[in-house]
């Protein structure tokens, strides 16, 4: 039986993750407005990965019977001064997401939850990835500076994201 902290903390992560979708999703909204398509493009493919992330955290409470507990979604920001600031927040963010992901494997391992630390290893390779994806992007935005062409160039490997 899953005890009632982890079983707490889980619930709160679909909620970030989903929050984690929305904020993606209104940043790709944003780059549309500025004709950044293959950015907007990356960001939906992003928002529907933390779809999946929260599914894999909501089946985890299923299969164990645990309760499931969705939360409200407060609506994230709108608007960003360039594309470079989008993809900074976009990194911050996965760095607070990672912080979380450690903090349900610190409780999980905590309260000898075996299980729900064990799920959150894979997490734990995923937030990795996402932190590098999002920082690589970062740093090609601030070499790319105020280059039109290097920012276009960008925007459509960016737009090649399966």
């Amino acid at each position: 039986m899953m005890k009632p902290s982890v079983q707490d903390i889980i619930n709160k992560q679909i909620q970030a993750e989903l929050y984690s979708a929305y904020l993606y999703l209104s940043m790709a909204a944003w780059c549309n407005d500025q004709n950044l398509t293959g950015m907007a493009h990356w960001l939906k493919v992003q928002a529907k990965e933390e779809v999946e992330h929260a599914m894999k955290f909501y089946h985890h409470l299923e299969e164990r019977s645990a309760k499931i507990e969705l939360k409200a979604i407060e609506a994230p920001p709108k608007e960003w001064k360039s594309p470079l600031e989008v993809f900074q927040a976009a990194y911050g963010h996965e760095q607070k997401v990672t912080g979380m992901i450690y903090d349900i494997v610190n409780l999980a391992q905590k309260e000898g939850d075996h299980a729900a630390a064990v799920m959150c290893q894979w997490f734990v390779t995923e937030q990795v990835e996402e932190e590098a994806q999002t920082l690589a992007i970062v740093e090609k935005l601030k070499m790319a500076s105020e280059s039109k062409g290097a920012l276009m160039q960008i925007d459509h490997q960016l737009g090649k994201r399966e």
